[in-house]
C-alpha cells in the first residue's frame, strides 16, 4: 500500500467572522454612548412664588390657547386678528382704563399669539397688563 503524504497546509485566518463581530461590537458602541450638546441653550424658567391672586372686581381674563385661538373672560373671540382683540377687550373693559388684564396663555403657545394680546390692550386704552403663573410645586 503506498500512501500519499500531504503537504503541510498553511494556516489561515478567516477574518469575516473577526469582521462581524468588530462592526456589532461598533454598532453597539455608537448606540449606547452620549455626546454632549455643546450647541443647546441652557436656561432655567421662572417660577411664580408670590401669593394668591386678590379678588379683582375689574379684570379681564384673556386664555390664548396653544394653536393661538383668543378667550376675553371665557368667551371665545371670533378671529385672531389684533384689531378683533382691540374691539373685544375695549368692549369687556366697558370704558374703564384701569382695568386689568390678565393674560393665561399655555405653555406652547407661540410668542406672537401673546404679543398680539399686548398689542391689542395697549391700543385699547389698558396700561394694567400681568400673566398668569402656575406656582411651585411641592416635590
Amino acid at each position: 500500500m503506498k500512501f500519499r503524504q500531504r503537504k503541510a497546509e498553511e494556516p489561515e485566518i478567516n477574518l469575516i467572522p473577526f469582521i462581524d463581530v468588530l462592526l456589532v461590537i461598533l454598532i453597539f458602541l455608537m448606540l449606547s454612548t452620549t455626546y454632549s450638546k455643546f450647541t443647546e441653550l441652557q436656561i432655567t424658567l421662572p417660577t411664580a412664588d408670590a401669593d394668591a391672586a386678590k379678588d379683582r372686581p375689574r379684570e379681564i381674563i384673556v386664555a390664548v390657547s396653544a394653536d393661538g385661538r383668543y378667550m376675553i373672560n371665557r368667551q371665545v373671540v371670533e378671529g385672531r386678528t389684533v384689531e378683533l382683540l382691540t374691539a373685544a377687550l375695549g368692549q369687556a373693559a366697558q370704558g374703564q382704563p384701569d382695568t386689568m388684564v390678565i393674560v393665561s396663555a399655555d405653555a406652547s403657545a407661540a410668542h406672537q399669539s401673546v404679543v398680539n394680546v399686548m398689542d391689542a390692550a395697549r391700543r385699547a386704552g389698558l396700561a394694567r397688563l400681568t400673566f398668569a403663573a402656575q406656582g411651585k410645586s411641592e416635590n
